[in-house]
């Protein structure tokens, strides 16, 4: 198996248990022991979803397909997540208590809004690896201090932290199992104008005292956080983890409508949805506009899976044209903003300090 149909195999097992025609496909390749195993663990393993991988192999009853050895390094894996999410989410309801008590609401994102909304089988599906929270931007200092005097402090303490457009450095509490991201922006300075705070606190969704995402902007924050935050709109490549909670997402909302009201974000989600719509085999409730200009992301997409050395040429140069064009974007910052001018200033006096030192 090359790596396309791999991604491919592992990403119609993600949906067998709500498409039969999948679940007959992926039946087929078991019983036919054309599986190459070794494969699907790194792969589904590097996209975050072995967990769900594991999980909806056990609900269809194929697990007997499956090598015992491998079974059970699933199954003592997903334990353990299980238990780590758990934790995590323990960890978030004592932070919204906090923020509560002091008149903030916390809007909780990602995957631990996702295990929240409850549209998991199984807590253990999701690979969580930090505690994301948004709130509004006139309490957003007062956010920090209040959780600084609850015990987390910077995961690292000894670094200079540029200034962050989108949330606060990384916290961390002694005896907590995850590190806290404090967000006042949801996407990078580019796009936030169309997608932030402003527009998501409407019609959040409230579950046991946890506010939440509405299921339309979670689709758009986790096909977002992919193509836009991580690059993967420029990249052309879908990573499995966000598009399986965009294909559960779309079993209780309409995806293609759900970013209707958006502007110039309506094309990236777009594109997500038609990568996602092949690597799990035309599933009708990830249906997309299907444009000339979505078919040719698609042709760039498929054809990026199977050239190894096309896709890293093209990498290279994508990531140069990125690098120069923020790093021209920082230089006019610290000309324009005094807040990443002093900060500028003081890196350099902390690094010729450094210097001094060592010499």
């Amino acid at each position: 198996m090359n790596y396309k149909e791999t991604l491919f195999f592992i990403g119609k097992c993600l949906t067998i248990n709500y498409e039969k025609s999948n679940l007959e496909i992926v039946k087929n390749q078991l019983e036919n022991n054309s599986i190459d195993w070794d494969s699907v663990v790194q792969i589904s393993t590097s996209h975050s979803v072995f967990s769900s991988l594991y999980l909806n192999l056990k609900r269809s009853k194929l697990l007997d397909f499956l090598p015992s050895d491998l079974v059970e390094y699933m199954q003592f894996i997903t334990q353990l997540n299980r238990e780590r999410n758990v934790e995590i989410i323990n960890q978030a309801k004592e932070l919204n208590e906090l923020l509560l008590k002091n008149n903030i609401t916390p809007i909780f994102l990602k995957g631990v809004g996702n295990i929240f909304q409850d549209f998991y089988e199984d807590i253990a599906e999701r690979m969580i690896v930090d505690i994301d929270f948004i709130v509004a931007k006139e309490v957003y200092l007062k956010t920090i201090t209040l959780v600084k005097n609850f015990g987390y402090f910077k995961v690292d303490k000894y670094h200079h932290h540029s200034p962050s457009f989108k949330h606060y450095p990384r916290l961390q509490k002694e005896g907590c199992i995850a590190p806290l991201e404090i967000h006042k922006e949801v996407l990078v300075e580019k796009f936030a104008n169309e997608f932030n705070y402003d527009v998501i606190k409407g019609d959040c969704l409230k579950i046991n005292n946890v506010t939440v995402l509405s299921y339309d902007n979670q689709i758009s924050l986790s096909i977002l956080g992919n193509q836009i935050n991580d690059d993967g709109f420029y990249f052309k490549n879908l990573t499995l983890k966000q598009a399986y909670d965009v294909f559960l997402l779309s079993k209780k909302t309409n995806a293609k409508k759900s970013f209707e009201k958006l502007n110039k974000l309506k094309y990236p989600i777009n594109c997500f949805l038609a990568s996602s719509y092949q690597a799990f085999n035309n599933i009708d409730s990830l249906a997309y506009n299907a444009t000339l200009k979505t078919e040719k992301y698609l042709k760039d997409f498929n054809t990026y899976l199977v050239d190894d050395k096309k896709r890293e040429r093209d990498y290279r140069i994508i990531k140069f044209k990125l690098y120069l064009i923020r790093k021209k974007d920082f230089i006019l910052k610290t000309i324009f903003h005094k807040e990443y001018r002093n900060w500028f200033i003081n890196d350099l006096l902390i690094r010729f300090k450094l210097r001094k030192l060592a010499s």
